[in-house]
């Protein structure tokens, strides 16, 4: 089983993915490709913006040596739709949406208590499956 933690603050608990949560979704793009990956992504409508560090000069690398890429499309319906187009997209190695992944969330509240929220497999608008 994968679970998701997160804390309640964070905006990630919300009924349609990306009406709250409006950093976009993150994207594992290989270097050389993250130009056109950019222009795709704006093809479908998204907002791409290549995440920069904070402690040094430059974009955030994976450690895999790739870059990542926080794309906002705005609600998101349908999560398992928009991972599938972006996936096929060539050079994004995997995005941030873990669909069909997660079958339970924690989400950590101000007071120090936790909500376990379990999730059927394939969800409707679940930001875990669709």
């Amino acid at each position: 089983a994968f679970a998701c933690s997160v804390d309640e603050k964070s905006g990630k608990k919300q009924q349609v993915l990306g009406t709250e949560w409006r950093q976009g979704v993150p994207l594992e793009v290989l270097s050389l490709a993250y130009i056109p990956v950019m222009r795709k992504i704006e093809a479908l409508g998204g907002k791409p913006v290549l995440r920069m560090a904070k402690a040094k000069v430059g974009p955030c690398i994976t450690d895999n040596g790739n870059f990542i890429v926080d794309a906002d499309f705005g609600p998101i319906p349908a999560p398992a739709t928009l991972n599938t187009k972006l996936t096929m997209i060539p050079g994004v190695v995997d995005t941030g949406l873990f669909v069909s992944m997660a079958t339970v969330a924690y989400f950590g509240k101000a007071d120090g208590s936790v909500e376990k929220v379990e999730l059927p497999p394939r969800a409707v608008g679940s930001p875990f499956a669709e």
